[in-house]
């Protein structure tokens, strides 16, 4: 099966037939200043002149020899932003245009051109499934104090501006590849990965979700790129604006246009240029690929210190994957995090469709170093094979929710060391989940900054003490809690506890819980989901549902349906009825919604049938 994948640019047009299993192209053709003196391209071939006013005639002038290759099950089209509301590929219809091209103040650039391209692509093929998947959307789940500038928050909430990233179809796509050529979930991993091309971005990627990415609002924030400089000093900007009297226009040409390597070196923006000047003795071109480099590694170092630390830094795109002289210099100092470069894999590594990951760290390197090579088409495809497939679907049921309080889980050492020797955990109520309890047993957590009295023990006893608490918790306590996984506690900050026997001071542990759906497995086969998805969950409500992401799903026989959240979100959905232990019911229910696919095998994608009916 083929895929047609779409990349519609200002002025520019590339369509793919892609295999998304294999990602072997069946055919390709590339159509160059739209609107002009337009070229289209096949293959390697010489580019032909044509007259193509728009996107439409372009691709009216391509498809047909495409097309002749393979039917293509589904077309993805690429599309650069999808704002807060688009956190996953999605089947297109006229509310999903609608909906990109409000978002266009965005992307003036990109979304425009996209939504073109899809409009044109649907009108050609109506009968196949279209789906768009946003180069945002896997930095969705990027947490509030990462997505969040410090502006006035009520101008910065009127207008949109936030942190949104992007290219993350690739960052998914090389995270994916990383960790089954490592053998591990990729649930299990913190990454660091770096898109080092004409465009550069990073991003820190726990646990198999985005927690933090270079760019922003637009792609100009961070690290340092063919023509953008990323970060600087807004205050620079101002002093120049000032100097040479540049306009708002001036300056967009000044940081998307004239900046970078090309505005460092002076020679332009291609780094194979600029290393050969540098090796010449070019003190210009020197200083260009200097500070490219220390601002790759610092943002290397600030993402391992937020992930509490990294399993893997990947390499991937145009100059990730073939300069060693780039990670050889971005690997430098990074000893210390137990990164070791073996600097004779780095200047043989070779990435090819063939062998698309090597390994560049030394053997006794605690971290691995990989370059990936990234294919951002194949990516595009498996995600259109998925949406259109329906593999995000889940069947209709209704969960019933639970707010979980601030709780504590002990150890039998840490139980006998607060409440003194022999002393057992007593029964105050059991709890929804079979085994479970609330017990009688309470204690004080003490933190940097203050206290908080009463906290309920849970029982069982556990091999690992865990404190569970919200961000309104965390802030009163003094303490930066990571959002984890029950029973991952690796890294997470330490507090004191007391007792009436005792005081007991854990090195780690606390961690606010990540929102999860427990399940047993008839209900994990009747809903359509199964242990560690992640799923999207509708509260019900008499007005408009609100819709909580990124929610893992927890299978076990010992396990019952339900929900839980903490106390913070369940006041944002107004679900609490005045908590008072750690666990208690809501009273509310919530649907699923949908399912990620992220983590579905490439292996497991199955064709959507031609002329079905794809539901809405």
């Amino acid at each position: 099966m083929h895929v047609l994948v779409v990349n519609a640019g200002s002025s520019s047009l590339r369509v793919d037939l892609v295999d998304p299993g294999s990602g072997a192209r069946a055919a390709g053709a590339r159509v160059e200043r739209i609107g002009a003196a337009a070229r289209v391209l096949w293959g390697g071939e010489e580019g032909a002149a044509a007259d193509l006013p728009d996107h439409a005639a372009a691709l009216r002038a391509v498809l047909p020899r495409l097309v002749e290759a393979s039917r293509p099950v589904a077309v993805g089209h690429r599309v650069v932003h999808g704002g807060e509301r688009f956190s996953a590929p999605v089947l297109v219809d006229a509310a999903v245009e609608a909906a990109i091209e409000a978002l266009a103040p965005l992307a003036p650039l990109h979304n425009p051109a996209n939504l073109a391209g899809i409009r044109a692509a649907r009108a050609l093929l109506p009968d196949v499934p279209h789906v768009a998947v946003f180069d945002t959307a896997f930095h969705a789940t990027l947490p509030r104090r990462a997505r969040t500038y410090a502006l006035p928050l009520e101008r910065a909430e009127r207008h949109g501006i936030r942190r949104f990233g992007f290219h993350g179809t690739s960052h998914a796509f090389v995270a994916r590849r990383a960790a089954e050529w490592l053998g591990e979930d990729l649930r299990d991993l913190r990454l660091v990965t770096l898109h080092l091309g004409n465009g550069c971005s990073a991003a820190a990627v726990e646990y198999g979700r985005s927690v933090e990415t270079s760019m922003g609002l637009t792609p100009l924030e961070g690290l340092v790129m063919g023509t953008r400089g990323g970060d600087v000093d807004p205050g620079a900007l101002l002093a120049l604006a000032r100097a040479e009297g540049l306009d708002l226009d001036g300056l967009d040409d000044l940081l998307n246009r004239e900046s970078g390597l090309a505005g460092l070196s002076g020679i332009g923006n291609d780094l194979r240029d600029i290393e050969e000047r540098a090796a010449a003795g070019d003190d210009r071109c020197r200083l260009a690929l200097s500070v490219s480099a220390h601002r790759i590694r610092k943002y290397v170092g600030a993402y391992a210190a937020v992930m509490g630390g990294m399993d893997a830094l990947v390499f991937t795109a145009g100059i990730g994957e073939n300069s060693a002289r780039v990670r050889h210099q971005v690997a430098q100092r990074l000893e210390f995090l137990g990164a070791r470069l073996d600097e004779d894999a780095n200047r043989d590594a070779r990435v090819t469709p063939e062998r698309p990951v090597v390994l560049v760290s030394e053997p006794h390197s605690r971290v691995r170093i990989l370059v990936v090579k990234t294919d951002e088409e194949r990516a595009i495809a498996e995600e259109a094979v998925r949406a259109a497939g329906r593999r995000d679907r889940v069947e209709a049921g209704r969960i019933p929710i639970a707010v979980s309080a601030r709780h504590v889980h002990l150890t039998q050492e840490a139980v006998e060391a607060l409440f003194g020797a022999g002393h057992t955990l007593t029964v105050h109520k059991p709890i929804s989940q079979p085994g479970q309890f609330a017990s009688e047993e309470k204690v004080t957590l003490v933190g940097p900054r203050r206290s908080i009295e009463g906290v309920r023990v849970l029982g069982p006893t556990r091999r690992a003490c865990q404190v569970e608490i919200s961000r309104t918790d965390e802030f009163h306590l003094g303490l930066d809690a990571p959002v984890r996984d029950s029973g991952d506690v690796a890294n997470s900050p330490g507090i004191a506890l007391e007792g009436p026997a005792g005081r007991l001071v854990l090195r780690e542990g606390v961690i606010c819980a990540r929102r999860h759906v427990h399940m047993a497995p008839g209900d994990a086969a009747r809903l359509g989901v199964a242990d560690r998805d992640v799923v999207e969950v509708a509260v019900e409500s008499e007005g408009r549902d609100l819709v909580f992401g990124d929610v893992l799903v927890r299978v076990s026989p010992d396990f019952v349906l339900e929900m839980h959240v903490d106390t913070d979100e369940a006041n944002a959905a107004e679900l609490v009825p005045g908590t008072a232990g750690s666990l208690a019911p809501s009273g509310r229910h919530g649907r699923l919604v949908r399912r990620q696919t992220r983590y579905d095998p490439a292996e497991a994608l199955t064709p959507p049938r031609l002329g079905e009916k794809i539901p809405g």
